[in-house]
């Protein structure tokens, strides 16, 4: 039996999401917003029942055993966190911070028979599916290098925001680099173990956005990882591999996604939608996947890449939950590819990472934290951060 969603968010993704629920076979009962106003709007847009600017009334609502919470990192700690507690199945955006991360994951192990999961689409991508299979089975050999680069228009809104500031998880690091953390340790089959990374805000105002105010967060983003220790299965090795991301969101009009992985005989290319691949002594790449995805929303802000992504991510859900007798049941199997909220955990120390290794302009080790820190001791690190 499929659960009633409700959906937090009025953005892009929320406005792509309800109609790609619906597709699936799900209600989409209730509909926060950050404001009445902007929550009327969209339900009545989408056709939704009900609409509220508080998170209570849709946690509360009695046909309402899913929530999918896409709003700013700073806010999504306390809802998913809440949901849990009072019995809903989640799927969110990253957290905020490493801290807000480590709660959620405290909540999730408090409530294992409840639904958890980071909402990172590009997992579920069909060419990441299927690039992952491939190096489980040796298509490249021994792997050796993965390199990912994103470019595109600004990420800023058209009005000062949380995509501003840097502290409130606005950035391409923060908001596309984790997507890309999360994916190549999930293709690679291990996690980073030190991070080396270059940040910078080339715009630091525009039309909208002047007199005393500043943008803070990166327009730009180059980092490395060295994935350490040995993976499992057939993907495991003995040397570490080389990870280098690459964001520059200060391309308007244009769009490049590309993952591309180097083994010992081969290699694997995901531009956009679509896989190619060569082995060593081919004279071309292959198509290996083209893009079978539908048309989709009329209108998206959303990347192709994550448009797909979500798509097949709703797919798994729905086979996840719709031959369960109960709305709140479901069995991990066709969602087993989800980030975890411990995956988002590690992913958010890596930004973190980075984020200090921009600073330091050295390698910054990644360890994550067992336990919650001294709130006293971060409030001293960011004022020395910030020379307050």
């Amino acid at each position: 039996m499929l659960p009633g969603v409700g959906v937090f968010g009025t953005g892009s993704t929320a406005r792509v999401l309800v109609p790609l629920l619906r597709g699936e076979g799900f209600e989409v009962r209730a509909l926060c917003g950050r404001s009445e106003e902007e929550a009327r709007s969209l339900a009545q847009e989408l056709g939704i029942p009900f609409h509220t600017s508080q998170s209570d009334d849709v946690l509360l609502h009695p046909d309402v055993d899913l929530v999918c919470i896409y709003i700013p990192p700073p806010l999504t700690r306390q809802i998913a966190v809440k949901a849990l507690g009072i019995g809903k199945n989640v799927v969110c955006e990253k957290a905020a911070t490493a801290v807000d991360a480590f709660k959620m994951v405290t909540a999730a192990r408090y409530y294992p028979q409840l639904l958890s999961i980071v909402g990172n689409a590009l997992r579920f991508l069909p060419a990441f599916v299927a690039m992952r299979k491939l190096l489980t089975e040796g298509y490249v050999g021994e792997l050796q290098v993965c390199d990912a680069r994103v470019y595109g228009p600004s990420l800023l809104d058209q009005s000062y925001g949380w995509t501003c500031e840097e502290l409130m998880g606005g950035g391409g690091l923060h908001t596309v680099g984790s997507a890309l953390v999360d994916l190549l340790s999930h293709l690679v089959g291990t996690r980073a173990q030190k991070v080396h990374g270059l940040l910078r805000t080339f715009v630091r105002q525009n039309g909208a956005i002047r007199g005393i105010r500043r943008v803070t967060s990166d327009d730009f983003c180059f980092f490395q990882m060295l994935m350490g220790g040995t993976g499992s299965g057939s993907t495991a090795r003995t040397g570490s591999v080389c990870c280098t991301v690459t964001l520059n969101f200060n391309m308007p009009g244009a769009f490049v996604h590309e993952v591309m992985v180097v083994g010992s005989e081969g290699r694997l290319i995901a531009r956009g939608t679509e896989l190619y691949g060569q082995r060593n002594g081919g004279d071309r790449e292959e198509l290996l996947l083209g893009d079978t995805g539908g048309a989709g929303p009329e209108v998206t802000g959303l990347p192709l890449p994550h448009l797909r992504g979500l798509g097949s991510m709703v797919t798994a859900l729905k086979h996840a939950f719709q031959a369960q007798k109960e709305r709140r049941s479901w069995v991990p199997g066709p969602i087993a590819m989800a980030a975890t909220f411990e995956d988002g955990l590690y992913v958010q120390t890596v930004v973190e990472a980075v984020k200090r290794s921009s600073r330091s302009g050295e390698w910054e080790s990644v360890e994550v934290m067992t336990q919650e820190p001294d709130p006293n001791q971060n409030l001293c690190e960011a004022l020395q951060r910030n020379k307050v």
